[in-house]
């Protein structure tokens, strides 16, 4: 890489990590601290889980598009801050529904296709498969902390510590942007690609990549609805003890990714790396159902997280090389839609089930969401509609 892609991308991968931290560092903490706040109920709390979510993905497609027309970087500036904002507001919430309000404005700040489509700009086309998958390390790296981060600062101030932090690293990333980051020709010269985003709609490729990353999210953020609760009941752990398993959790699982990552994309097989991994995220629900010892649930987790880490990384670069570049912003506005709309419904239907019939109900969410996942998967393939495709 040149020295512009660098440093483009050593702005870039850390914006990811701020705005990531954001959103993972609830994860493991709001089911448990969360029952502290007025009005509280498990499918509540499911719900400001996965609001961020679901104003998240309704905003990425206008967004994405808005970016290919205003630039990345303005559209990037105006979501720090409207992230910013509701950190705000979630930081001196009592009620649940604060909390909630809170979560669905912070997920107003929706950059993620802007910032995606801006690091494809800023990178050439050889090079784009390893600028997304350092993006991909540093949401990996991002989760790794936040996991470890969210229960100790939870410990120490509540959830409002979490969104103190969060609002600060929101600001942060507006004046990284703004000082770091490249403004690339394309945005200074913006042309909106007509009948681009129809287009899209119709690439059966992009489809297959995009449902992935919806079911991951999905998938990621059930589990963690009740993975909290579950921790202290079959570990013994206290939740502001919890970091004390994610943190070497999360490093061995990125550690085994990282050479995972760089076979598939070395020997030509990232479509079958996807595919087994969207099957590796199954042993979440695994680990939900009743009995096991705490050794089976670290080593089932660890696979879970190795195979999303994985699928963090190679979707992004595979989605990036498939959009046409006047069309890039919408398309990763769509995949971002789908990834928000992924934790939005995760978030939602964990917490209701869980209020229902425990981990156990989770479980079978998880199994079901993998069994439609391999239809559409399977009819897509009949169908014949994509060429080269991604599973």
């Amino acid at each position: 890489m040149n020295a512009t892609e660098r440093r483009a991308l050593a702005g870039l991968a850390s914006l990811y990590v701020f705005r990531m931290l954001g959103l993972f560092m609830v994860l493991p903490v709001l089911s448990v601290y969360g029952a502290d706040y007025r009005g509280s109920t498990p499918a509540l709390l499911g719900l400001a889980l996965g609001a961020y979510g679901l104003s998240q993905a309704l905003l990425q497609i206008p967004l994405g598009m808005l970016s290919d027309r205003w630039g990345r970087k303005p559209v990037i500036y105006m979501g720090l801050a409207i992230f910013a904002l509701g950190s705000l507001v979630a930081a001196v919430s009592e009620s649940v529904y604060g909390l909630i309000a809170g979560r669905v404005l912070q997920g107003c700040g929706a950059i993620a296709a802007a910032t995606m489509a801006l690091v494809a700009d800023l990178t050439r086309t050889e090079k784009r498969g390893i600028a997304m998958a350092i993006i991909g390390a540093a949401i990996g790296v991002a989760f790794m902390l936040a996991v470890m981060l969210g229960p100790l600062l939870a410990g120490i101030g509540g959830l409002p510590a979490i969104f103190w932090l969060t609002m600060a690293l929101a600001l942060l990333g507006i004046l990284l942007v703004w000082r770091l980051v490249p403004t690339p020709q394309a945005e200074r010269k913006p042309a909106l690609y007509r009948g681009g985003f129809r287009s899209l709609l119709h690439g059966g490729e992009i489809w297959q990549l995009v449902s992935g990353v919806f079911f991951s999210h999905l998938l990621l953020t059930a589990l963690f609805v009740p993975l909290p609760l579950a921790l202290v009941d079959k570990l013994g752990l206290p939740a502001d003890e919890h970091w004390k398993l994610y943190g070497p959790l999360m490093l061995g699982a990125f550690l085994v990714m990282l050479p995972l990552m760089r076979i598939a994309e070395r020997s030509g097989r990232v479509p079958l790396a996807m595919g087994l991994a969207l099957l590796g995220l199954g042993t979440g629900s695994v680990a939900l159902l009743p009995g096991g010892s705490g050794t089976v649930l670290v080593l089932l987790l660890t696979i879970f997280f190795v195979a999303f880490n994985l699928l963090e990384a190679l979707l992004p670069a595979q989605l990036t090389r498939a959009a046409p570049a006047q069309a890039r912003g919408a398309a990763t506005g769509i995949y971002a839609t789908l990834q928000f709309l992924g934790a939005f419904f995760g978030g939602s239907l964990g917490g209701y089930l869980f209020g229902l019939g425990g981990a156990a109900a989770v479980a079978s969410l998880g199994f079901a969401v993998l069994i439609l996942w391999a239809l559409l998967w399977w009819l897509l393939r009949q169908r014949g509609s994509v060429r080269g495709s991604a599973y």
